[in-house]
C-alpha cells in the first residue's frame, strides 16, 4: 500500500515504491504495469504525477515502454540485483551506525544480529 508523506515529492515516493516492488520480486522482470490512469486511480494522485514517476524509473533502466502495449519491468536482472544490494548495504550501514551509537562495536553488532536470527529459526 502507498502512503505518501511530506518528506519528498509524491512522484519520487511512487517511483521508490515501484522500485521496491521490483527489487523485492513483487513485480517480476517483464511484468506489465497497470496503465498510468489505473495507477493514478489506485494511488489517488494525478496521472501526471504517475507519469513523472514512471519516466524516472524508465530513465534509470528499471522500466521500458512497448509503444502500444504499455510499460514493463526490465529484464535486466543484473540491474535489479545491483539495486537490491544497494538497498541491503544502506540497511546494514544504518544498523551498524545505530548499534555504534548504543556502544556496540561492529563485531558485537554483527554477533547480536546473528544471534537474533538464530532465535527466530
Amino acid at each position: 500500500m502507498f502512503s505518501p508523506d511530506n518528506n519528498s515529492p509524491i512522484y519520487l515516493q511512487i517511483a521508490e515504491k515501484i522500485k521496491s516492488d521490483i527489487v523485492s520480486g513483487e513485480l517480476s522482470p517483464g511484468a506489465r504495469l497497470p496503465s498510468v490512469r489505473d495507477l493514478a486511480l489506485k494511488l489517488k494522485v494525478n496521472p501526471n504525477t504517475v507519469q513523472k514517476a514512471l519516466a524516472e524509473l524508465e530513465m534509470r533502466g528499471l522500466l521500458f515502454t512497448e509503444r502500444t502495449n504499455g510499460k514493463f519491468v526490465t529484464h535486466d536482472t543484473g540491474l535489479i540485483i545491483s539495486i537490491k544490494n544497494d538497498y541491503a548495504k544502506n540497511i546494514a550501514e544504518s544498523f551498524l551506525s545505530s548499534m555504534e551509537k548504543l556502544g556496540f562495536s561492529n563485531d558485537e553488532a554483527i554477533n547480536y544480529l546473528s544471534n537474533l536470527g538464530g532465535e527466530k529459526n
